[in-house]
């Protein structure tokens, strides 16, 4: 009951209304399961012209929105208001408009007419009221200062200042085009981002959550602090697929926070812990929370040049956290669980290592050059299937109705985020607003490559604040990364940059939703749970660094001997930070002896011969006075044992 209570205090998704009236039920149901069968059909036999397709994903989203979840605290919570069958019903006209007016709007592109500027407003009025309902204030605010900018652009200061449009002209852009609200934001959140989603739900639905747990614990269970990298492994493992950090965090946290608190780390720290691992899945392949498809699509990449790019630093990402673990495990002497009480990795196996196939055949698909939406399809469909090998596994029809379902509940979120970031990118797109914020970067880097990269990264951080992985990726992308190309940097490097910060975002005081959450299921002070999450992620700062001044990390350019140099030093780096940040290495390392390993971390960051003789020789240094001292400390207990008098 706390972990759903603590989801619904950080996660707005979580507060939908539980109907009284079966009828409103089997209705929502009906809605819900309808929109994720029109998302499995038009993966496989094609969308629709493209306005259609988005207006028709955006509007039934918002029926759903506005059914499911209360305007304000006070409204009840089991069954709809005057206002909300209002706003339902708008919402339909604002499909139907489209259906029945759209080669005349095609013909007019530019030239609206007055229902044309009516519906639109009425429509843009709509995004905005139910991204409020179920994304939060955040958003929701600057997505009206945005509107406001377009509109008041000539009375604003010239360093930020443009020409101006009229409400038609705005609404008509956010509406009526695919350059607004139904841009390409909604455009991937209508095809890609449902559709991964729905496959989410459906191995939740079969128990993947559970195999991913068991794995770990038999795994990594034993060892020393062993539930602080279980939940490390089990996060990773589940936030790759799941698109919501806040979510991961209340599902593995509710089981993995109390077994590291009766292990013996503080409330804090296993708090922390959770929620570093379960951000750190937004930036792991397979899926990456669903933004590589983005990605991919803003960049015209190959989905498969992305997840293969994102494995090096993605694992840094997690090797840095287990470092930190581990070190304040053995500091303080904790152990991990005893064997009797771990599940074996061969019955685990036995019993539900079968799911592990829809995601081989997922991956198999992607690499194999089909387009995601079709490999997302027979995943889906693949998974039903392998899953009713065992019946512990088996989907029977209510299962498969479920499924559906609740996947297009877990999608309502990201659609209506992906809307009002539309918003965002629109006016950034209409006024030249991007251009500008570039500018500043770049006014502020003053010429330095890695001043710029600093401003930038404040900036990401900043723009990321509260709100989820994927409009955080397109507001960071659209706003921030364009200030590095100016320094030769390639797109892809740029984007990646700027997606990390944002997504660090959610460890970072005062907005850390993710360290949040895993205070409020630890028993912890949320903003302690919030730096300590950002010492855990210390190699998340630092990795997207390296592959700026290291593209090799990012598998884009150099020989395999290079990549491996890179991996090899970045590695090393990574073990020295942790070193720096536990303070920590078989017995306590002082202040002197951390700034050795945080100067051999920073050194063996930027590429070249000098700067790894640098920081190897920090790093050597560092070995042998300290281990010098481990000497001297050793010899000294031995006295003392031999002689207890002393």
């Amino acid at each position: 009951m706390k972990s759903q209570e603590v989801l619904a205090q950080f996660d707005n998704e979580a507060r939908f209304r539980s109907f009284q009236s079966r009828m409103m039920t089997r209705l929502i149901s009906l809605l819900a399961v309808g929109l994720a069968l029109f998302h499995l059909i038009t993966s496989y036999t094609g969308p629709l012209v493209t306005l259609q397709h988005r207006i028709l994903h955006t509007g039934i989203v918002m029926v759903l929105v506005f059914l499911l979840y209360p305007g304000r605290k006070k409204s009840p919570k089991n069954k709809a208001t005057f206002l909300d069958y209002l706003f339902t019903i708008l919402s339909i006209v604002t499909i139907i408009y489209i259906f029945i007016d759209y080669s005349n709007i095609v013909t007019r592109v530019g030239l609206p007419n007055v229902y044309d500027t009516i519906i639109g407003l009425l429509f843009v009025l709509l995004v905005i009221e139910g991204g409020r309902r179920i994304v939060g204030n955040g958003l929701t605010i600057l997505s009206v200062v945005f509107l406001l900018y377009a509109y008041f652009g000539p009375y604003l200061p010239t360093i930020i200042g443009h020409r101006g449009y009229s409400i038609s002209d705005i609404v008509n852009f956010m509406y009526l085009t695919t350059e607004g609200i139904l841009g390409t934001a909604i455009g991937v959140s209508a095809t890609y981002i449902f559709l991964f989603i729905l496959f989410g739900s459906f191995l939740d639905k079969t128990g993947m959550g559970q195999l991913f747990n068991d794995s770990a614990l038999a795994i990594a269970g034993q060892s020393a602090g062993g539930p602080a990298k279980v939940s490390v492994i089990s996060s990773g493992f589940l936030g790759s697929i799941n698109g919501s950090a806040i979510a991961n965090v209340v599902t593995t946290g509710s089981f993995t926070i109390p077994l590291m608190k009766r292990t013996g780390y503080s409330a804090n720290f296993s708090g922390a812990v959770e929620a570093a691992a379960s951000v750190g899945g937004q930036i792991l392949p397979p899926v990456m929370g669903a933004t590589a498809f983005i990605m991919a699509e803003t960049l015209g990449m190959e989905y498969s040049m992305i997840a293969l790019a994102a494995i090096i630093p993605g694992l840094l990402y997690y090797l840095g956290i287990l470092i930190i673990v581990h070190l304040r495990a053995k500091r303080r002497g904790l152990q991990g669980m005893t064997k009797e009480n771990l599940p074996k990795m061969s019955e685990v196996f036995k019993e539900r290592g079968h799911l592990i196939i829809p995601l081989i055949i997922l991956v198999y698909m992607l690499f194999g050059g089909f387009t995601p939406i079709y490999a997302a399809f027979f995943a889906i469909l693949s998974t039903v299937v392998i899953a009713a090998f065992r019946r512990s596994t088996r989907l029977h029809f209510k299962g498969i109705i479920e499924a559906l379902e609740y996947g297009t509940r877990s999608a309502l979120s990201v659609a209506m985020a992906c809307a009002m970031v539309g918003i965002i990118v629109g006016v950034a797109t209409l006024t030249g607003f991007g251009l500008k914020m570039t500018n500043a970067i770049l006014l502020l880097g003053n010429g330095s490559l890695f001043l710029t990269l600093f401003f930038t990264m404040l900036a990401s951080i900043i723009l990321g604040m509260g709100l989820p992985s994927i409009p955080t990726y397109i507001i960071t992308s659209s706003m921030a990364a364009p200030a590095l190309l100016q320094y030769g940097i390639e797109p892809f490097v740029s984007h990646m940059f700027v997606f990390y910060f944002g997504i660090l975002a959610n460890l970072t005081p005062p907005v850390a939703l993710a360290a949040f959450a895993g205070a409020g299921i630890a028993g912890g002070e949320p903003n302690k749970t919030g730096f300590i999450s950002l010492k855990l992620a210390s190699a998340g700062i630092v990795v997207p660094y390296i592959f700026v001044y290291s593209p090799e990390l990012l598998l884009q350019q150099g020989t395999p001997l290079e990549i491996g140099w890179a991996v090899i030093t970045a590695v090393i780096g990574v073990i020295s930070l942790g070193v720096t940040m536990e303070g920590y290495l078989f017995q306590q390392v002082n202040i002197f002896m951390r700034l050795l390993t945080l100067s051999a971390a920073l050194t063996l960051i930027v590429p070249g011969i000098m700067t790894d003789i640098a920081g190897l020789a920090f790093l050597a240094v560092f070995l042998i006075v300290h281990w010098r001292n481990i000497k001297k400390v050793n010899s000294k207990k031995g006295e003392e044992i031999l002689n207890p008098d002393c």
